[in-house]
């Protein structure tokens, strides 16, 4: 991307003007002055549309982070020429801030490495790059840059809080796991191509001989709990940093339940669902997570879960934003019996129940993790 300063237009129009003028009207002078700043003019363009050859890769660590806590961000630059030592203004972009990369002067062959520090006061998706180099004439006439290298991404999680005891609205299930729901055991789930080490015993013959293939039964256990995080990302629904409070709630039951071997259902009131991976693949939708305009989302959301039955165990995260939609909530305790709502930010309820429903209240994460601990079986 190039850019004449006014300074260059300035020479460049000025000087343009003189030397016409100077020749036409056969003043030596002004043409000779004029001449030698439209010369000016196009020595800064070449000077500072050289293009210097480099080659920048890019290391971030650590690429997923809590809110708050470290991550550093290294670049290597090297100078691939191999006659002219390259003199640069750099900077990086962090979606679209940009931060300042004190680049000295690289001779030629030769690689400098500049690090700096990620701002994570914010949790987001982060784009990192690419850097941009920029390059001008000594004389402040043309100012160009160009993108080198490739880009970084960094989550910024919520921040996880200790919770020392597992969603106590479970009893304990034959696995030694807590579920105060009782089922059956093991329970048709769907039907697959076989594959190589498979039990034959759970061959499903009928429909194996109509389709001509070998097709499996998969079971699950249905006696294992399961536990639904319901995420209201609903802008309405806070106030202050209630939603940055409630995707900390969120992140610290999930991290929880997974560390008890629980299984765990993340769901946002707008649609996104995480049924099942690992802490990254809850902690990265929460990352991505913005609040939105759709004021009917928990009424949708309410419907698919009654279809769909993600658990039977659901805690309901939103704000004091406005008061809680006890109906709605009540209408999913015929699939999900432990009922759990939690409201974050300022003006809480407060510790309560509502229409049967137990109910959290916390100003913040503290407060949160207090109100948590302080609770007993529901």
């Amino acid at each position: 991307m190039g850019l004449v300063t006014g300074r260059g237009w300035g020479l460049a129009v000025s000087g343009a003007l003189m030397f016409v003028l100077g020749y036409w009207l056969d003043y030596t002078e002004p043409a000779t002055v004029g001449g030698a700043a439209v010369t000016a003019f196009v020595v800064a363009l070449l000077v500072a549309g050289w293009r210097p050859k480099l080659t920048v890769t890019r290391s971030v660590e650590p690429e997923r982070v809590e809110r708050g806590q470290s991550c550093r961000v290294a670049l290597s630059v090297r100078n691939d020429g191999r006659f002219r030592a390259v003199s640069m203004v750099a900077y990086d972009s962090i979606d679209d801030v940009r931060v300042a990369v004190p680049l000295q002067r690289v001779r030629p062959r030769k690689e400098a490495v500049v690090e700096y520090d990620v701002p994570t006061h914010r949790r987001g998706v982060f784009t990192l790059g690419p850097l941009t180099v920029g390059r001008r004439d000594p004389l402040g006439l043309v100012k160009l840059s160009r993108s080198y290298g490739d880009t970084g991404t960094v989550w910024v999680h919520p921040v996880v809080h200790p919770l020392y005891t597992s969603p106590q609205g479970v009893a304990r299930s034959m696995d030694g796991q807590f579920d105060r729901v009782e089922h059956g055991s093991l329970t048709f789930h769907a039907l697959r191509e076989y594959v190589i080490g498979d039990d034959l015993r759970h061959v499903h013959w009928r429909t194996s001989a109509r389709i001509g293939e070998l097709m499996m039964r998969e079971n699950v256990d249905t006696s294992l709990p399961r536990v639904v995080v319901l995420l209201d990302d609903r802008r309405g629904s806070y106030r202050g940093e209630g939603f940055e409070t409630a995707c900390d709630a969120a992140a610290s039951i999930i991290v929880a339940a997974l560390r008890e071997g629980l299984s765990i259902a993340l769901a946002l009131t707008s649609g996104a669902v995480v049924a099942a991976g690992g802490r990254d693949d809850y902690l990265d939708a929460l990352a991505e997570a913005r609040p939105n305009e759709d004021e009917n989302a928990l009424n949708d959301t309410v419907v698919r879960l009654r279809h769909q039955r993600l658990g039977d165990t659901l805690i309901y995260l939103t704000g004091s934003g406005r008061p809680l939609e006890t109906p709605q909530l009540a209408s999913l305790r015929g699939g999900h019996p432990a009922l759990l709502a939690a409201v974050l930010g300022p003006d809480n309820p407060g510790h309560t129940t509502v229409s049967g429903i137990p109910v959290l209240g916390a100003a913040d994460g503290a407060e949160f993790v207090a109100a948590w601990h302080g609770a007993g079986a529901w």
